[in-house]
């Protein structure tokens, strides 16, 4: 098979789908590999990598797409790219389809066969394609969130970790999935007081187990919500819906319960965002204030740490990569369920229902 790896586009998007590595893998296996030039120089990967490892570099985004029978990208196809989508080319990516009517319908009506990172599902319930930058997004939520309580910024001018006869910040964390627990993580690395909800008991008692004494945890509902925003100086939204639009847990007249300087780090701004003022900004303009409250919610937080990204991301995905390549799509996600999962469009068809219902769409129109 002909895989492609073009340059990603999206605003400071310095991640690549591929590194030098998951490429010798492929052209090992007899595939070949079309990379477009300087692709990978975001992550530290330059042509001459890609070259020794075995790949094709090519001039353009367009040469790349042409000459591919699988896509294999870091973030969505964006407007400039929805025409260079071939009917029947096999696209790989993250691809978000929920929170995004728009690219929905590009992607059905290129008839490609869409299949998206977020959604490939272990037995166990587990996102193998998405831990990972969940890890990295996680992490991250609590180093932005830290710069953006600095006065100067109009955060609260807030040290998280304190000092000495000061009490330190406090962290609420919407969410104990993989993203709450990095930043529970973090935060209580550097001396934060941590409260994290979430609805699920299971996690909350792992929570409990393994974090130290002050991270504290507490069921999820409104009141709590409600509660802890009064007195928190940081608050991540990481609440996660496979596949589906992230609920709304903090709607906008909560933001005046808040204090001033206040920081929001929503990082299910990618599935919608869990707060109802949440709305996609980037690296280059990733905060916004309403009601004195910032709000950080860079659609793409990984992508600011591209080498590491990138590497945990290969790891994970050059396997899946791997058997589309040399089964072909059909008999791949036909013989491994959890790949299946993935399956988001086919040739023109909605075949995972949670976009479906995210629109309020008929199924006859998928």
């Amino acid at each position: 098979m002909t895989v492609g790896v073009p340059k990603e586009i999206k605003n400071n998007e310095s991640r690549v789908g591929m590194t030098p590595a998951g490429v010798y893998e492929l052209v090992k296996n007899d595939h070949t590999v079309y990379i477009q030039s300087t692709a990978g120089e975001g992550s530290g990967f330059f042509d001459a990598d890609y070259k020794k490892a075995g790949a094709i570099i090519l001039d353009t985004i367009g040469q790349v797409y042409a000459m591919s029978d699988m896509i294999v990208k870091v973030k969505e196809p964006i407007v400039e790219e929805y025409d260079l989508v071939q009917p029947g080319q096999v696209v790989f990516t993250y691809f978000h389809f929920a929170s995004s009517e728009p690219l929905t319908k590009a992607m059905i009506q290129s008839k490609a066969v869409c299949i998206a990172y977020e959604t490939v599902e272990d037995t166990d319930g587990s996102l193998p394609l998405l831990t990972p930058m969940s890890e990295v997004a996680g992490r991250m939520a609590i180093q932005q969130g830290a710069k953006y309580l600095e006065k100067p910024v109009k955060g609260r001018g807030v040290l998280l970790g304190g000092v000495p006869g000061v009490a330190p910040g406090k962290v609420l964390v919407l969410g104990a999935g993989v993203v709450g627990i990095q930043s529970a993580k973090m935060a209580a690395g550097l001396g934060a007081h941590v409260t994290i909800l979430d609805i699920n008991m299971k996690r909350l008692r792992y929570v409990n187990d393994v974090m130290p004494p002050h991270v504290v945890t507490e069921f999820s509902n409104e009141f709590n919500i409600r509660k802890h925003i009064k007195d928190h100086d940081l608050i991540i939204g990481g609440v996660l819906l496979k596949g589906a639009k992230a609920p709304n847990l903090i709607t906008r007249d909560m933001l005046k319960e808040m204090r001033p300087g206040t920081v929001i780090v929503d990082v299910a701004v990618d599935q919608g965002g869990c707060v109802e003022t949440t709305r996609p900004t980037t690296h280059e303009d990733p905060i916004y204030i309403i009601d004195d409250v910032v709000h950080y919610s860079v659609a793409n937080m990984p992508g600011a740490v591209p080498y590491t990204s990138t590497m945990a991301l290969t790891n994970v995905t050059l396997p899946y990569v791997l058997k589309l390549a040399s089964l072909g799509w059909e008999k791949a996600t036909e013989t491994d369920p959890t790949l299946q999962k993935g399956l988001n469009i086919v040739k023109g068809g909605v075949v995972y229902e949670e976009i479906i219902e995210a629109f309020d769409w008929e199924a006859t129109m998928a």
